[in-house]
């Protein structure tokens, strides 16, 4: 039977008139595997299933919300009796404490919190808190990392190491942009000639710790201690933006795992259940800035809103060792299993993995950086996720993203992954 998408290809053409590219969300498009993407109707445990009746087995997972899989009962349960109580208040709810609790009983360090809509969200909000406690204006962010769309973020390195930054989106204010400095990731050395060079000009360095916005890359050692010494000798705070990497690392999230000492904190993706829910946080000497305790202000309507804390709150206390272990266990399985179809085709590629995470670059050398995941071979990883989906593989529609395992994914999912894989990774040659 021949693998059609004629179902989303109409719908494609109708969302085109009505959004930029078809999508809410540039990537969702495929412009960078090409083809088109399938329209997704529903989704349970390990997989989801399309407008045209094709089913995948999932290795996106809604870009990392669904470690328990997809319409967890329990969860989507918490949800619907949540909604029969109502959907919005514009107040405090109990709902609010109990996740906030949970959460610190993960993430210790995060003294105090504030829940927000999104990651973006989190993310500049934690920035104007390090701002406001430093009194600062420049901060620092590292090549290949995403924290969102804010304006502050949206801009890539200037021409030498301490030299500001230029805009790398439209509408972006160049002189907005100058207060951001960007520098290569995983270079402890460019951070040390940074802060010698404007180390009093810098109120924070915000970093995804694991990466998964230019594939999974792990820091060097080297890295990790520049980090925890640097920024803190000139007064400077640590961001880690762990939106991506909070609970799918490690349960505690990469500073757990690194013993990372992260003045704040930035959350997302796991901690709302697959409802819209960021959060961030840390020490509360930092915290005490915020409104309606000090001068940093930040407020949002659906801030704690009742659904996404109730599918949150489900979502933590299901997340237990146990759960993350199963999880874990399926990564390093399909990891495994990547790795002999690539010894066994003779294909240049290596597979990096940290937790639940991993990615498939198509070149020789594990990537340290952006400009070496620029490097890699992305048309074949290209030919390779058209293949894969037609197989029934669902994965993430660039070779700069991270794939994201369940709980539910066992052994017949991981199989069929591996064995659509020893088809995919010759034919991607092609």
């Amino acid at each position: 039977m021949t693998f059609s998408l004629d179902r989303s290809a109409t719908l494609l053409k109708r969302a085109e008139a009505l959004m930029p590219g078809g999508v809410n969300s540039p990537v969702r498009a495929f412009r960078a595997v090409e083809g088109t993407p399938p329209f997704i109707n529903k989704a349970s445990g390990a997989y989801l299933y399309d407008e045209d009746d094709h089913r995948y087995v999932d290795l996106v997972g809604t870009w990392g919300p669904a470690i328990l899989g997809h319409a967890h009962p329990e969860v989507v349960s918490a949800v619907c009796a949540a909604a029969g109580r109502g959907t919005s208040f514009g107040a405090p709810t109990a709902a609010e404490v109990d996740m906030a609790e949970a959460i610190r009983e993960f993430f210790p360090r995060m003294e105090m919190m504030r829940l927000v809509s999104s990651g973006t969200e989190a993310c500049m909000s934690a920035l104007r808190v390090a701002r406001g406690a430093t009194g600062r204006d420049a901060f620092v962010k590292f090549e290949g990392c995403y924290h969102g769309h804010a304006d502050s973020f949206l801009v890539k390195a200037g021409s030498g190491a301490a030299t500001f930054g230029e805009p790398n989106s439209a509408g972006v204010p160049a002189d907005l942009a100058q207060h951001t400095l960007t520098l290569p990731y995983n270079d402890p050395e460019a951070l040390k000639a940074l802060f010698a060079a404007r180390g009093d000009d810098i109120a924070c360095v915000i970093l995804e710790p694991v990466t998964g916005n230019m594939g999974v890359i792990e820091p060097t050692e080297a890295f990790l201690d520049a980090l925890r010494t640097v920024p803190k000798a000139h007064g400077a705070l640590v961001i880690f933006d762990e939106v991506m990497t909070g609970f799918r690392v490690h349960r505690g999230g990469a500073q757990a795992l690194y013993d990372f000492p992260a003045d704040l904190t930035c959350l997302g993706k796991v901690v709302g259940g697959g409802l819209p829910v960021g959060v961030y946080g840390g020490k509360a000497e930092y915290m005490r800035h915020v409104s309606p305790l000090g001068a940093v202000y930040q407020a949002g309507t659906l801030s704690g809103n009742p659904l996404a804390t109730a599918a949150g709150l489900a979502t933590l206390r299901l997340l237990t060792e146990a759960t993350f272990d199963r999880a874990a266990a399926a990564a390093d399985a399909l990891t495994e299993g990547l790795r002999q179809v690539i010894a066994e085709t003779g294909t240049e590629a290596v597979v990096v993995q940290v937790g639940t995470m991993l990615t498939l670059f198509f070149g020789g050398e594990i990537p340290t950086n952006f400009d070496q995941v620029s490097a890699c071979d992305h048309a074949r990883f290209g030919r390779f996720h058209r293949l894969m989906l037609e197989h029934g593989v669902y994965l993430p529609p660039s070779g700069y993203e991270a794939w994201f395992l369940s709980a539910e994914h066992g052994p017949d999912e991981i199989n069929a992954v591996i064995e659509a894989a020893r088809v995919a990774l010759p034919g991607s040659a092609a």
